[in-house]
Order: C-alpha cells, then sequence, then structure tokens
C-alpha cells in the first residue's frame, strides 16, 4: 500500500450510485487526494444481514453497482482494497443450500461448521464459556435444515452468516477462487474480515490461536503469490495485537481512535504516548471505521491485566461520547440496538468530539502523523453527523454512522469549509517527503503532544495543546504549493 492516506467507503453510500459514480468522484473532486481505496463489499447483495459482509455470491459484484469490468476501470486509477471474508459464508449462499439439502451428501457437506462438528464428543460448560464472544450469548443457532435435520449451526456473528471449516477442501477451493477473482480486477490488497475467528478448537478461545496464525500465513502466501498484500482485522487487547502485527503483513491501529479522543477530552496524552512508543508500526491508522469506536481495544484482558485506558478512564471515555452526542451515540450502542457488539460505541467521530470541528482536524492531523499508513472513512471525509433517520429506519447501532450520500449532499459537502481543510491536511500528508522519514514523540506536560518526522533535510511538526484546543503543524519548504505553516483552533 501508497504511504499516503486512503479511503475506505461503501461504494453506494459515498457516491450516490455505482463503481462508475465512485470512479467520476476519484477522477473529479477527489483527484489525486487518495494514495488508495478500499471498498467496502459491493458483492451480491450489498444489502443483507450485515450490510454487504454475508454475500450470497463472493464472487459476483451486486449488479445495482456495475461489474467486475466497471472495478477492473476503477483499478486502473486508484489501488483498490477488497475485503476477503474467510469466517463464514450466507445461509442463503449456493453452497450452504445444497448443504441444507442434501446434509453429510452434499459435496459442501464439510464446509460449514456445526457445533457437533467442533464438539464431537459435546462440549462442557467450561469448554463453552472460554470461546471468545463479540457478541452477548453462545455462537450457534438452532436450526431446521431443508432436508428436515435439526442442526446447531456454528455463527458467530449473526444466524445469516454461517461459519466456515477453513480446513476443508472445499473452503479452500473456495476461498482460493475468490482471491483470483479479485486478482483478475486488479485488485492489489485485501482485508481478512474476522480473520480471528476462522479457527475453532475445543477447549480453547476459538480467535487468535496459534493454528489461526497459520491459517492466515497460509492464506497470506496465497494473495502473495497474485501480488496481493494482506491486511489483518483483529480487534484485541493490546499486548496481544503488538504480537499479532509481528507475525502479518498489517494490522489496524484500532487502538488511536479512543486513545485521541481520551487525550482531547481529559487534556492527557500520556496513555496515547505510552501506546505512541510501542505500537506496532505495520499499521493502518483509523479514527472512524464502518464498525464503532473500539473499546476492546485499550481495555484490559480477560486475566485483569490491565489495558492503555483503565476502567475509569474507559468508562468517562463512553460517557464523554454519549454526553457531546446529546445521548445520540446511546441509541446506537449496546442492548439500544440490533447488530450490537460488546466492545463499541456507535457514533461519528465528529458528533463524538460535539461537533467540535476543530477539535475534529487536531484529531485528523494526530492520526495522519502517527507513523503507518492513515485511512479515512467517507463519512468522516465529508464532515458528516449522526445519521438517527437511518438508524430509526433499520434499528442497527451501526447505521448510525453509515450515510447514504446523495449526489447533491457529497457536491455541498465536498464545498464546505471543514472538508476543504481537511483535504488540505490529506494532501500536504501525501505530498511531503518527511513522511517517507523517521518519527519521534515528545510531551513535556500532560497536555502537550509533539510529533516530529525528519527525512534528511526535510521536517514535519506538529505541536498539540489539549488544553487550549489548538494545534500548529510546521513543514519545511512546501509541498506542491501547500502552506509551510498550518494553525487549528
Amino acid at each position: 500500500m501508497k504511504n499516503q492516506v486512503h479511503l475506505i467507503a461503501y461504494v453506494d453510500r459515498l457516491s450516490g450510485g455505482g463503481i462508475s459514480a465512485l470512479h467520476s468522484l476519484l477522477k473529479g473532486p477527489l483527484q489525486g487526494v487518495f494514495g488508495g481505496a478500499h471498498l467496502l463489499p459491493f458483492f451480491d447483495p450489498i444489502d443483507g444481514a450485515d450490510a454487504g459482509f454475508d454475500p450470497i455470491d463472493h464472487t459476483r459484484v451486486d449488479p445495482r453497482l456495475g461489474t467486475w469490468e466497471n472495478l477492473r476501470e476503477l483499478t486502473q486509477t486508484v489501488d483498490v482494497m477488497a475485503d476477503l471474508i474467510v469466517n463464514h459464508a450466507s445461509s442463503r449462499s449456493r453452497q450452504f443450500q445444497d448443504f441444507s439439502r442434501y446434509g453429510a451428501s452434499s459435496a459442501f457437506g464439510r464446509m460449514f461448521l456445526t457445533m457437533d462438528r467442533v464438539f464431537p464428543d459435546g462440549a462442557t460448560e467450561a469448554q463453552l464459556l472460554k470461546i471468545y464472544r463479540p457478541r452477548p450469548g453462545l455462537p450457534f443457532t438452532y436450526a431446521t435444515l431443508a432436508n428436515g435435520e435439526k442442526r446447531l449451526l456454528w455463527t458467530t456473528f449473526t444466524p445469516e452468516q454461517v461459519d466456515l471449516d477453513v480446513n476443508d477442501a472445499k473452503t479452500q477451493e473456495y476461498l482460493s477462487g475468490i482471491l483470483q477473482r479479485f486478482h483478475e480486477a486488479g485488485i492489489t490488497s485485501i482485508r481478512l474480515d474476522a480473520a480471528g475467528y476462522a479457527i475453532k478448537k475445543p477447549g480453547t478461545s476459538c480467535f487468535m490461536i496459534p493454528e489461526t496464525f497459520t491459517f492466515i500465513d497460509g492464506l497470506s502466501q496465497q494473495a502473495k503469490a497474485l501480488g496481493i498484500e494482506v491486511l489483518v482485522e483483529i480487534h484485541s487487547y493490546y499486548k496481544q495485537q503488538i504480537e499479532i502485527a509481528r507475525q502479518v503483513d498489517l494490522v489496524y491501529d484500532f487502538a488511536l481512535p479512543p486513545l485521541v479522543l481520551h487525550a482531547l477530552f481529559s487534556s492527557d496524552c500520556e496513555p496515547l504516548m505510552k501506546w505512541l512508543k510501542i505500537r506496532p508500526l505495520n499499521a493502518i491508522t483509523v479514527l472512524d471505521t464502518h464498525d464503532g469506536i473500539g473499546v476492546v481495544d485499550v481495555g484490559g484482558d480477560a486475566q485483569d491485566n490491565p489495558g492503555l485506558l483503565n476502567p475509569a478512564q474507559i468508562n468517562a471515555l463512553v460517557e464523554t461520547i454519549h454526553t457531546r452526542s446529546n445521548g445520540e451515540s446511546k441509541q446506537a450502542t449496546g442492548a439500544a440496538a440490533n447488530n450490537l457488539d460488546l466492545y463499541q460505541v456507535n457514533c461519528t467521530y465528529l458528533d463524538a468530539l460535539g461537533r467540535d470541528e476543530a477539535l475534529y482536524l487536531i484529531a485528523r492531523a494526530i492520526q495522519f502523523f502517527v507513523p503507518g499508513i492513515p485511512q479515512v472513512y467517507y463519512v468522516g471525509l465529508l464532515g458528516s453527523t449522526n445519521d438517527l433517520d437511518l438508524l430509526a429506519r433499520t434499528g442497527v447501532g451501526r447505521d448510525i454512522n453509515r450515510h447514504y450520500f446523495t449526489a447533491e449532499e457529497i457536491q455541498a459537502r465536498l464545498s464546505s469549509p471543514l472538508v476543504n481543510r481537511l483535504i488540505e491536511l490529506i494532501r500536504m500528508r501525501n505530498s511531503h517527503p518527511a513522511f517517507g522519514g523517521g518519527c519521534s514523540f515528545a510531551s513535556s506536560a500532560q497536555h502537550l503532544l509533539e510529533i516530529d518526522w525528519r527525512n534528511d533535510e526535510h521536517t514535519a511538526h506538529l505541536d498539540v495543546d489539549l488544553s487550549k484546543g489548538q494545534a500548529r503543524l510546521e513543514f519545511s519548504g512546501s509541498a506542491d504549493r501547500l502552506p509551510a505553516h498550518l494553525q487549528i483552533g
């Protein structure tokens, strides 16, 4: 991936149309702004049980968005990342429907996991309680198959997303076929979605166990043979994240978003500074994503080892988000909404900051100065706010931060001062040679944060006064006629 800022977006929700409309946007108003684009699931269909993460056909572009040829045209303009959904397939997929009709005699009879496949001798209470869960309850769905069999399907996320046995030959053929289709379309990087849950083994957490790394490594080698880079998506305890990063190409820095919020809310950069000194460098930095603002990434682990924030700080962080968003995030989080997760708060990043545009730009400046490859979510790019109407229509908490933009809304947002200043920061991060060098951090007081980049004679400096909500950016020379000094707040 290019060492520039990348975009992450749902094709239809950002473009106001399909792949061709997104292509026009990236060739037009956003030309040269992004070094790459992660297109969230564009497979058939995009509007299933989990916003495209449960495709019926993972090798088919949803015709409402366009075709593989449209995607290939896009990949000639910008580097494209796509999701390889490795943990599960849709209960409406051709493969599962065949299994449902014919059971064990199906060609796909061993592709899908049932409880007895993992626990052939039955499971003890201790074994079941040891399974790591991103959502409440056990990972099983009681189902009557089309042939009349009653089974307990392994469903980590929703009943419509049936977990795969990734060691099964048919599953491996299925995943290899998707990789080959991506390669043919010119896709240069993939995100392994929910890869941490892919291996189930009795007596373990069934999450990021040694066998999981073996699986990820094998699939990564297949991708690399096709010239495709691999990003692994894992929400986990920060020390586990550091260990994961040592064994994969790229990971997300999911700890950064809550730590930046904590620093801005409390004028305390010490937890952020601790993380900056130990975090993986092979990271994609984010503030907002299609999911919520993570909490598990800064909290303690199951053995009560301390996290980057203590329980009181996490509670204050969550409550401050709820307060600054006027309670909107609370409506979309936890038991208040469907598709609930135990580890995140659903809210736009701008609303989490009380719609304070200066603080929002300071947060982006910190993100862009932290080592790694920055990624900006489409809602954040357009400086948009919580979509309560969409939340009310669907009842899905994450939809508060998944607005469908019309072409007119996009045009209006792109002309706003906030978005123009953000794009100015993005262009500076993309073009200034200092960001190809080394980075250092300093904090002379709890409320002061400094980040410096140096590449030979080229320098970039960020100075943030958290107590005043102010930041100053200084750059040696100029980059693409952009200013050498920027003041925020």
